[in-house]
């Protein structure tokens, strides 16, 4: 499953991009996800390290020839470096900065062409215990490559082609008729085991993707997609903490809808939902970036926002009330017209809950009803 220590950065290098795509279009948070495994599932690859030092440096001891001495120093190097370069990048994830994801994938290639070339080296040396060891060796890797790069499938298959692609040409160049059967069986094996990361791959970002929209849906009105009531409370509570709180304010927009109940009286239910997301998105439209806006009933709305200027406040107050005051056209081509009253709570967060804060706007509501709807009312309060 993907790490969730911290964000890997997505790969530089247009083939490393490639080798690391899903296939399929996902979000931008799960595309980040599935490059955040790559870098995970460490007792995998611990083991995989172990294995191939341990392995090429028992068929060294067994047969020392230059060309495993060889073997046996590009296996260390690599080792040194895939752990040098994992390390920098979770640490370097934890601390928000770019890691080097290019070079892991890129390490990760070389690494499975060593093993692909020690298995080589060992077929055509003529030694049929060094070759069995070596075999064994990278059939076992094939298992762990596939469940710890699952979430890149590309490079996972690639990965396979070159532990294994040398064997095939091990046999051919070893000249023992019956080992010329991995011709057949190897590409087999090859293609299977591919085809089986695609298929975790789909079910894993299928997955993730059935989570994303449970956790929105917890989060989120259905109706219009603003913020429901529990987290329009959390991010209330979010935007007041800050070491310097004392200085800053927040401005709490709380809106009432007036004159909803004739629309959805003459045009139903439906015209009513319909309305609603149109004064929704006008909302959306007008409030600054970073600002928060849930719909938090029927036909009332909250608007957050943080450090703002009292006139900068009053200035939204009149573009909001002119904008979701303007005629809406519905489907059924009809047009229709609501006001809003809006009651505003500006007021320093420390001391404060955040339902306190919310009651505030809401007493302010309450005023601007009470002088007549469709203007708002300003409260301040320390």
């Amino acid at each position: 499953m993907p790490d969730s220590t911290g964000v890997f950065t997505l790969p530089r290098w247009q083939p490393m991009k490639w080798l690391v795509d899903p296939g399929r279009q996902v979000s931008s948070d799960i595309r980040h996800a599935l490059v955040g495994s790559l870098f995970g599932t460490m007792s995998i690859f611990i083991g995989g390290v172990i294995n191939t030092l341990l392995v090429a440096a028992l068929i060294t001891w067994h047969l020392p020839r230059k060309q495993f001495f060889f073997w046996l120093a590009l296996e260390c190097m690599i080792c040194v470096a895939r752990v040098g370069v994992l390390t920098s990048a979770k640490r370097r994830a934890l601390a928000g900065l770019p890691t080097h994801t290019d070079l892991h994938v890129l390490l990760s290639l070389v690494w499975a062409f060593s093993v692909g070339l020690g298995t080589f080296l060992s077929i055509t040396s003529g030694d049929w215990l060094a070759a069995a060891l070596a075999c064994l060796s990278s059939a076992a890797m094939i298992g762990g490559i596939c469940f710890r790069n699952f979430g890149a499938p590309r490079m996972t298959g690639l990965m396979i082609l070159l532990a294994l692609g040398p064997c095939c040409l091990g046999a051919i160049v070893a000249g023992e008729p019956l080992f010329l059967l991995t011709l057949v069986q190897l590409p087999v094996y090859v293609v299977s085991m591919t085809s089986a990361s695609f298929r975790m791959n789909a079910m894993l970002v299928a997955t993730m993707e059935s989570e994303q929209e449970s956790a929105h849906r917890a989060r989120h009105d259905s109706l219009t997609g603003l913020l429901n009531r529990a987290s329009l409370l959390t991010e209330i509570r979010r935007s007041g903490e800050s070491k310097d709180q004392a200085l800053r304010r927040l401005a709490l927009f709380y809106l009432d809808l007036d004159g909803f109940k004739q629309v959805n009286d003459i045009h139903g239910h439906g015209g009513g939902d319909e309305l609603l997301q149109h004064v929704a998105e006008r909302m959306r439209a007008n409030v600054p970036a970073g600002a928060c806006v849930a719909r938090i009933g029927g036909d009332e709305f909250v608007i957050v926002l943080s450090d703002e200027q009292r006139d900068s406040v009053r200035l939204l107050a009149d573009q909001l009330l002119r904008d979701i005051s303007a005629p809406y056209r519905l489907s059924n081509g009809a047009e229709v017209t609501v006001g809003v009253s809006v009651g505003i709570a500006h007021i320093r967060p420390d001391g404060h809950t955040a339902d306190a804060m919310l009651g505030i706007a809401d007493r302010a509501l309450y005023m601007a009803k009470a002088r007549g709807k469709g203007t708002f009312h300003f409260a301040e309060a320390n």
